[in-house]
């Protein structure tokens, strides 16, 4: 009988099940006065929002209210967003806040998120569409007001990295009704006639009011929709606005702006100081290892005995003839080998008709063999000229008997420079029959081209 009684706790969490479930409940936004407002040590606020006929209990936990930019008061009016559930242990519904803004301004903050909203289900804050800001730009258009301190501190901070590049401010209204046409005609214009290799978009600090330009949807359509990267640089570091999140890079200040757009000189010079340096370093490096190469080279068999170097290919020689006989005498007996059988093969097939046809092979055999005998031999004999005529031309006494000598210092090392003698010294000349001693009368330096 008692089983159709429901449980207070079971009850309640039905009820809460119920309105958490509820999509009306999931995003409230509501508007009203604090009362009974609490912080609690741990960072949580506790309050009441009511209006004049009605109210409601409310919390926002620390992870939420450490982002508001003002301390709220009983008796302030304000907007909220968040969201309806029941706390169990008291069985009554509260407002879970999410966001809080001060009414007044809290209209302006509305505006804001929804069109943040909207702009983000259509994909203009994506990764994807952010276009990738010049490395080093040559032209750099300004869109700001042309008396704030936010242009001067651009145009200086650019002048200062990077003077070359070429910087033309496009002068346009900061705020006020027509300041969002204003910033929105000046981009268009840019576009239109490929102006510049960047565009920055910005102006000082303000309240959200003075701001509120850059919150305008024309001017998101126009950044979005702008070919030339823009940077966004509005207000102070903890300003943001529509404009921040749909351009291509956001920068904390104007200053900050100027210092994304361009690259330091100062570092530039710093970077190719230390790449002048690694690349003097690989080069003295390089040549050191070619002439350590050139060094062993020269000290090398070939170059300091030539004429053992030319017995040593002789020899080779000698040994390439005798392989080449070897295999024509292979070849030879081979084809009489080949030659015999036939012959055998004729005598066992006694009909005249076989003996002819053999006959006749025999004799294209012969005359195929002594083809390709002779292409070979006349092949090895010419690879046997050029070999020869090389090894004469690397025999440095074929040169001395054209009448060349070779001159050698008292200590036998050879004269390639009047560097290495000077008057008086004796030095010693190798000619092909002989050597002469002789002294050095005078020297002189002479252009041979």
């Amino acid at each position: 009988m008692t089983d159709k009684y429901l449980t207070v706790t079971a009850l309640t969490r039905y009820i809460k099940r119920k309105i958490d479930t509820d999509p009306h409940l999931r995003s409230i936004w509501l508007k009203g006065e604090i009362s009974n407002f609490k912080l609690h040590s741990r960072g949580h606020m506790y309050l009441t929002i009511k209006d004049d006929q009605a109210r409601i209990n409310a919390v926002m936990f620390a992870g939420s209210n450490r982002y508001l930019k003002f301390k709220p008061e009983d008796g302030m009016k304000v907007l909220i967003r968040g969201e309806i559930s029941v706390f169990e242990a008291s069985g009554q519904y509260q407002l879970y806040i999410q966001q809080m803004e001060p009414d007044g301004v809290g209209s302006l903050y509305l505006a804001f998120e929804q069109l943040k909203e909207k702009l983000r289900k259509q994909g203009y804050f994506e990764q994807q569409y952010k276009k990738k800001i010049p490395k080093f730009p040559d032209r750099i258009g300004v869109i700001t007001s042309p008396t704030g301190a936010a242009v001067r501190d651009i145009i200086t901070t650019i002048k200062r990295r990077f003077p070359v590049v070429q910087v033309t401010v496009l002068p346009v209204l900061v705020q006020g009704v027509n300041a969002a046409s204003s910033i929105t005609r000046a981009i268009n214009q840019a576009n239109e006639n490929n102006l510049f290799d960047v565009i920055i978009i910005g102006r000082g600090g303000g309240s959200i009011e003075e701001l509120w330009a850059f919150n305008e949807e024309i001017v998101a359509e126009a950044v979005f929709q702008s070919k030339i990267p823009i940077i966004s640089a509005v207000g102070h570091e903890t300003d943001v606005t529509i404009s921040d999140y749909v351009a291509d890079l956001r920068a904390p200040t104007p200053t900050g702006a100027a210092e994304l757009a361009v690259p330091s000189q100062f570092e530039l010079l710093d970077k190719i100081s230390r790449m002048k340096q690694s690349l003097n370093s690989l080069i003295g490096i390089t040549v050191k290892q070619n002439q350590n190469q050139l060094e062993r080279m020269v000290q090398s068999y070939a170059f300091r005995y030539p004429e053992q170097l030319l017995r040593q290919k002789e020899q080779e020689l000698d040994k390439n003839r005798e392989r080449m006989d070897r295999s024509v005498q292979l070849v030879l007996q081979k084809n009489s080998e080949r030659l015999s059988n036939l012959q055998t093969r004729l005598l066992t097939q006694h009909p005249q008709r076989q003996l002819d046809q053999a006959t006749k092979a025999f004799c294209q055999l012969v005359k195929q063999n002594n083809q390709v005998m002779n292409q070979y031999i006349e092949k090895q004999s010419i690879q046997l000229n050029r070999v020869m005529d090389k090894l004469t031309l690397l025999n440095p006494l074929e040169i001395m008997k054209r009448g060349f000598a070779i001159p050698f210092t008292s200590t036998g090392d050879i004269i390639k420079s009047k560097s290495q003698i000077k008057q008086k010294d004796h030095i010693r000349i190798n000619l092909q029959d002989g050597l002469v001693d002789c002294e050095v009368l005078d020297i002189k330096e002479v252009n041979n081209g």
